[in-house]
This record gives C-alpha cells, structure tokens and sequence, in this order.
C-alpha cells in the first residue's frame, strides 16, 4: 500500500510538472495586400533583400567603406555586446534545474550568563562556563518546476537572445544604407562642384567680353555691373560645395568609426550605374527578411513567457533541502567519524496568501505588456509595408523625373551655346547671356541631385525590403 501511494504522488507530481498555467497567444497573421502598392506585376517572388549587399552594391570604394563601418562602427560593437550579454543570460538559465550547493565551515563560541539557566546548566553539568560549537557542513536546495515557472524564464531568455540578434541585422541594414547614401551625396557633390567651375569660367569669359565691349564704348557699366554680379553668384556656389564635400566626408569617417578624413571615390555620378529590376518579392515575404519584425515577434514570446511566470509565481512552490557534515563541541573531536557526523532532508511547500496584492498586479500588468507586444507586432509590419510601398514609387517617379530634368538641361546647354555665339556677334544682348548660363548652372545641379536621389531611393529600397544584414 505504501508503495502505491509513493507511485501515486510520483504520477501526480509528472502530471503537474507538464502543466501549463497560462495559454500563449500566436503570433498574429497581419494582413497584407497581395502586391505592394506602385509595384510592377511580375511572377517574380524574390527580392532583392535576399543579396548580398557587396552583391547589390558593386562600387569598390563603396564596398570598402560598408565593410569598414560594419566591422569598427561603435553601434554595431554595441550591438555585439548585447549579443553577447544575452547569450550569457541565456547560459544562465540552463542551470535553474541544478540544485543551489553550498559549503560553509563556523567555529563559534558562547558564554551564557553565570546566573542564567544556560550558564548554571553548563557549570553544573559540563563544568564549564562556555559552551563551543564546530560544524562543516554540505547543503543543498532545489525547487521543482512543478508550474513551468524556470522553463518560462528559459523561453524568456532565448526569445530576449534571438531579438538582440535581430536588433544588430537591424543595425547593419541600416547602417549599410546609410553609408551608401553618404557615399551617393559625395559623389553628387563630386559632379556639382565640377558645374560650378564650369560655369565660374564661362561667366568669367562672359565678364570678359562685356568689360572690352565697355571699353569700346558699346555698352554702359550697368551691364559690366550685372555680370560681374553674375559671376560672383556662380564663384560663391563653388565655396559652398566644397564645405558640404568635407562635412560629407567627415560623417561617413564617422560612420566608419574612423577619424573625419578624405574619402577615397574611384567612381563618378554619371558613371555609377542603376540597377534595372528591382524585384520587391511578395509582401508576406517582409515576415522573415525585416529584423525589426523578427524583432518584434520575438519580443512577442518573451511577453508570453513573462506572463507564465508571473502566472506561475501565484502557485505553491515544492522546494526540498539537503544538509549534511560534521558537527561537534569539541575541537578535538570535530572530524572524528561516524560520530560527528549529522544530515537533515526537509521538503516544504509554499503557497502565497497575502503580498498585498503584488503577484497579482505583476501577472496583470505582464498581459498588458503582451497585449502591446502584438500592438507593437502588427505596427512594425505596417509600418514595413509602408516604408516598401514609398521606395517604390521614389524609384519609378525619381526616373521619369530625371528624364525630363535631363532633356531641360540639353535645351539649356544648346541655348547658352547659342546665346554665347548671338552675343559675340552682336545680334545678342548681354541679359540674354547670363539669363542662360543662369539657367542652365541651377537645371544641371538640380539634375546632379536627381540622380543622387535615384541611387539613394534604391538604397533605401533595398534596407526596407530588409537587405543589407547578410
């Protein structure tokens, strides 16, 4: 019969071990359109998030400042860090099952009261008025996940893992955008600069003819006046660009986590191509490629764990002790064996009552905090769809922008031709003149930018279909 009985509380004790004290909510399935919006119909359901970014981005100097800022950039070293961090505590929760094990050794001494009962007791009985107490002793605790309490907390840890992971693709994606985004602006930069001397020269020539027509007698000093107005306007623009190439400079160095320095550029505007299909996959395809969504999902599962735990905290806790050693009064006959040997095995179970209400509260408040966790989830994933939907369309109404900005500029230039050959022939007034090299100056920056923003709409393209982490 006793037999039974053990067997019996052995059953019941597997039985709870197994249970679960709170049900975890799924993942939720956001809704998503079946195309992004401003995207070309095609069979093709793979994205361009799935390349490599020294794939996607084929500039050499611009593989080696990624490369750079990827490695020595001091938020992913922080990133790395977390990681690491997290992998520790995740260490740390595969030995909640272990017993607690401790050693101790006191040697103490006491000395009652002569007129006290311990101190007439000890001189009567001992004959001696102090009493010595040695022990070494071994003890162990252990505290059985009857409720899943510390495989909660395990679950906790691994999801907590898996989102810093997740924080540091999000790191990199981003910043392999923005590096190639800097890089892209110098290179504008780069091609404007160039204008600007251009046009500086032409104005000066312009400036020239008008100051001999002057002398001549031609012209009054009105029109000396203008184009010298004119060329100052075109010589301020080159000063100008020159501070915006440094600061650029300086930022990407940065982003490198290197000191402000000249960036090496092997390339130019003109020459850095674009990529001709740029295939956004199919939107349920975010789920898996965005790391901030990953992110989110798993912080998603640490809130489920939380609330187990907290769940479980409401529950008795089993928790059974073990101690064993040497004990004795006597100095001489401390390690003297079997004699001063002694062990104690106890078991309790504790069960909460009354903690003014605290456990409860925590168990509450962690179902708020999971409720907000898939709040969180479905915003992340909107917010992902958005972000796609406006690269998108940044990249096809960007190209037809550029079309039309560079037939303006190719008029312009031919009219400034032309205007530059009426003038020294005198069929043309000097307002004519620098009315067209004006022109022409401000459309071919204003087109140096588009193409900039062409190659930075791909970029950012490419971080928020989630590229750039592999």
């Amino acid at each position: 019969m006793k037999t039974y009985n053990i067997y019996l509380l052995f059953t019941v004790f597997l039985v709870l071990t197994g249970c679960k004290v709170s049900k975890d909510i799924e993942t939720p399935q956001p809704e998503l359109p079946q195309d992004y919006r401003n995207a070309a119909v095609t069979a093709d359901t793979t994205s361009i998030a799935t390349v490599e970014w020294k794939k996607f981005f084929p500039d050499v100097s611009l593989q080696e400042l990624i490369g750079k800022a990827v490695t020595n950039n001091y938020d992913m070293q922080t990133a790395l860090k977390n990681i690491e961090a997290a992998q520790m505590q995740l260490r740390q929760t595969k030995w909640n099952n272990v017993p607690q094990a401790n050693f101790g050794v006191t040697a103490n001494t006491s000395i009652p009261s002569k007129n006290s009962l311990n101190g007439i007791s000890l001189n009567n009985f001992l004959n001696t008025s102090h009493i010595e107490d040695y022990n070494a002793n071994f003890s162990l605790s252990w505290e059985a996940d009857i409720w899943g309490k510390l495989r909660g907390r395990k679950k906790e840890a691994l999801a907590q893992y898996l989102k810093t992971e997740e924080a540091r693709k999000l790191i990199q994606t981003n910043l392999v955008a923005s590096v190639a985004q800097g890089y892209y602006n110098l290179l504008m930069l780069d091609a404007q600069l160039a204008i600007a001397k251009k046009n500086l020269a032409l104005n000066e020539n312009t400036l020239r003819i008008v100051k001999m027509q002057f002398d001549s007698g031609q012209i009054t000093s009105l029109a000396v006046q203008q184009t010298e107005a004119q060329r100052l306007r075109a010589a301020q623009i080159v000063p100008q660009l020159e501070k915006e190439v440094t600061i650029q400079e300086n930022a990407l160095s940065i982003l490198t986590g290197a000191l402000p320095n000249e960036i090496v550029r092997n390339s130019t505007l003109d020459l850095t191509p674009l990529h001709d299909e740029l295939s956004s996959g199919v939107p349920s395809s975010i789920l898996s490629q965005r790391p901030d969504v990953k992110a989110s999902e798993y912080e998603l599962a640490a809130a489920n764990a939380r609330v187990g735990v907290t769940k479980a905290s409401m529950y008795p806790a089993l928790n059974i002790t073990a101690q064993g050693g040497l004990n004795s009064f006597k100095s001489n006959n401390w390690f003297n064996m079997p004699a001063s040997l002694f062990g104690i095995v106890a078991g309790s179970i504790t069960q909460p009552l009354l903690q003014r209400r605290q456990l409860r509260t925590q168990y509450e408040v962690a179902k708020v905090e999971r409720e907000k966790a898939v709040i969180a989830f479905r915003q992340s994933v909107l917010k992902a769809v958005g972000e796609v939907s406006d690269a998108l369309v940044r990249v096809e109404k960007l190209k037809q922008e550029q079309e039309f900005a560079a037939e303006r500029v190719a008029n312009l230039q031919k009219a400034t031709t032309n205007a530059d050959m009426l003038f020294k022939s005198g069929m043309a007034n000097y307002l004519e003149v620098i009315t067209a090299q004006s022109n022409v100056l401000q459309s071919e920056l204003d087109l140096a930018a588009l193409k900039r923003d062409q190659l930075n709409a791909v970029a950012q393209l490419y971080r928020s279909l989630g590229g750039g982490w592999r």
